[in-house]
């Protein structure tokens, strides 16, 4: 059944639809969705932000987790028919689908977020959408995409209250953060020596490595941000538009850093990278954007 549906999505292949599903999974991939998660923690509501970025992170830190234990192979791994496309962005094992997990995660926490019929909608449009994308790119069996579907959207509906309950209470928020975000940030820094020195399976465990590692300087992050800087997302559009455009700057400046690790040291250096885009994301660019004045204090 699985051999099938693969074969009938190649069979239906085709110059425009491979330009449309390349544009589809891109809503499943991080870049994106740290971009709109970023967005709405900035000029939103921090509670929100708070909510997606756990909810997403959580969601991807068991898909990894479960790839790591499962170890399936791909479709053009095991199918000469197909070639697979966008293979790039096809790391790790099979399953789950990561880009399905992320996409139904986010979105889902979205849709509780609004908790209107249009941005339901919408995002359950794109969830089918990021999973039919990566059946079609011949990277993802249909197992791998509903078992994305289901894990990410289960963490996000069970997780959407107790995050929504926590953020309303600061100090039990800082206290689970912290405790969070400093076992997230060891655990990412043992893969990433183990890594290094080709102590584990590089496939399994290296996607696993950068979730925990943005994990953990994220919700570090949060914890500074709550203790020290305390914005608020109040503001004029200038000044909105400005303090995120700061933000995603220093987001892909660190991505772009990955040309200056020595390769030795990709592993170690990879979880640098992860976490300070977490740190950056929740703390840093919030004190730099706080310091120009492009942030009010939140009463």
């Amino acid at each position: 059944m699985q051999e099938s549906i693969m074969l009938f999505f190649l069979k239906i292949a085709n110059p425009v639809l491979d330009t449309v599903t390349n544009l589809v999974t891109m809503f499943g991939e991080e870049s994106f969705v740290i971009a709109f998660i970023l967005y709405i923690f900035y000029n939103y509501n921090k509670k929100s932000g708070f909510i997606l970025f756990s909810s997403t992170l959580y969601s991807v830190s068991a898909m990894g987790i479960l790839k790591a234990i499962v170890r399936a192979p791909r479709p053009f791994q095991v199918l000469e028919s197909i070639q697979g496309k966008r293979v790039q962005t096809a790391t790790g094992y099979s399953f789950p689908s990561g880009h399905t997990t992320t996409a139904a995660s986010s979105y889902t926490s979205l849709a509780l977020i609004f908790q209107k019929r249009a941005v339901s909608i919408l995002c359950a449009v794109l969830i089918a959408l990021v999973g039919l994308s990566r059946l079609y790119l011949g990277v993802h069996w249909p197992n791998d995409v509903f078992g994305g579907l289901v894990l990410g959207a289960s963490i996000s509906m069970l997780a959407y209250r107790p995050l929504s309950m926590l953020f309303d209470d600061k100090e039990k928020r800082i206290t689970v953060n912290t405790i969070v975000g400093i076992i997230s940030f060891a655990a990412a820094l043992v893969l990433a020596v183990l890594l290094n020195f080709h102590k584990v399976d590089e496939v399994a465990f290296t996607d696993l490595m950068k979730t925990l590692a943005l994990a953990g300087g994220g919700f570090l992050g949060f914890v500074f941000e709550n203790t020290r800087v305390n914005f608020s997302t109040e503001g004029t559009w200038p000044k909105k538009i400005v303090r995120y455009l700061i933000g995603m700057g220093g987001i892909f400046a660190i991505m772009a850093a990955k040309a200056f690790i020595p390769t030795p040291f990709y592993a170690l250096g990879s979880f640098v990278r992860y976490a300070l885009i977490g740190l950056w994301a929740t703390a840093l660019s919030p004190l730099i954007g706080t310091s120009l004045r492009l942030f009010s204090a939140d009463r």
